[in-house]
């Protein structure tokens, strides 16, 4: 099953803004740091959130991130669209990537990103960023 979740941006507050939303929603928050994949640009970029995802009591699902330095980032504009799914639908969500990078800017071709999963990311004609995530197939 494919899930869409907004995926906000913050600048060096990610942290910070995801707790604050876990004590307003409640919840399980996970946190994941640039340095916790090595995917740290700058020295200063590796406590910064690389991703963060918040599953809330009452079935609010969303996510969140750091904006290094050296990414464009505007306040107010500062969120994403999240496709996600398991190997199992990689089919579909491959497609969509292709759909939404028609006529857009594929900012990150969708291929395996540190974590394991395949990741790209798109940026549509409309200006809308999509984030597209397909779960590696589980071990075993």
């Amino acid at each position: 099953m494919t899930t869409l979740n907004p995926y906000l941006g913050f600048r060096g507050t990610a942290r910070e803004a995801m707790e604050f939303y876990q004590g307003v929603f409640g919840g399980e928050l996970t946190v994941s740091t640039f340095g916790d994949f090595g995917a740290a640009v700058e020295p200063d970029e590796v406590d910064l959130v690389m991703h963060s995802q918040l599953t809330g009591d009452a079935g609010v699902v969303f996510m969140g991130s750091d904006t290094p330095k050296h990414m464009d980032y505007r306040e107010g504009s500062n969120f994403s669209m999240s496709l996600s799914g398991s190997d199992t639908d990689e089919a579909q969500l491959r497609e969509y990537f292709e759909r939404l990078s028609d006529g857009g800017t594929v900012q990150q071709p969708l291929s395996v990103a540190p974590w394991g999963d395949s990741f790209g990311m798109v940026q549509d004609r409309f200006g809308i960023t999509w984030l597209v995530n397909i779960a590696a197939p589980a071990e075993g």
